[in-house]
């Protein structure tokens, strides 16, 4: 098993080693980063953002093309939304094995806050470590401080830690362990 990491040109530089290094840490699965090569499709004029619905089948038809079985995670800078939500951090479709994070309201400056990589590194972590946990069958928990509890705000997402709590972890497990 193994997480490919794609990292789009216009992500924030300099984060992808170490969000890809904590990621693997929490998964408990090793991972890599490299540049992107998918298409980044769905932008919507009107709304100024990326239908991450569509971006999926994009990654997914990627996949197809190259025969990529692991999963895989790409980090945009572009803001997201699904139908039903007017933004998202991030998406994943376990069927397609396929899931995207933004950053673009991940960093403290789109709050009005001063930047600092160290919060944007923690939030991109933490939304691409639960977006992959989806991939790999888990579903939302209540935890609040669990890696798999779905946060609708930055402060939400700031009180989870990078782990899962017990009942997801060992759902993980599960599905890592081969029968």
């Amino acid at each position: 098993m193994h997480i490919h990491i794609f990292w789009d040109s216009l992500s924030p530089p300099g984060l992808q080693v170490p969000v890809t290094r904590t990621i693997s840490a929490i998964i408990g699965v090793p991972a890599t980063v490299s540049e992107n090569p998918v298409r980044i499709m769905g932008y919507v004029n009107e709304r100024r953002q990326i239908d991450a619905q569509v971006l999926l089948e994009s990654i997914h038809a990627y996949k197809h093309r190259h025969s990529l079985q692991e999963p895989l995670l790409l980090v945009v800078r572009q803001d997201l939304f699904k139908n039903g939500n007017s933004f998202v951090f991030g998406l994943a479709r376990q069927t397609a094995g396929a899931a995207v994070v933004s950053t673009a309201r991940l960093g403290n400056e789109f709050y009005g806050r001063d930047g600092n990589d160290d919060d944007l590194m923690d939030r991109i972590t933490k939304e691409g470590a639960h977006e992959i946990g989806h991939l790999f069958g888990l579903e939302h928990c209540d935890n609040q401080e669990c890696i798999m509890f779905r946060p609708d705000t930055l402060d939400e997402l700031d009180r989870k830690k990078k782990m899962f709590c017990p009942a997801c972890l060992e759902l993980l497990e599960a599905h890592l362990t081969p029968d």
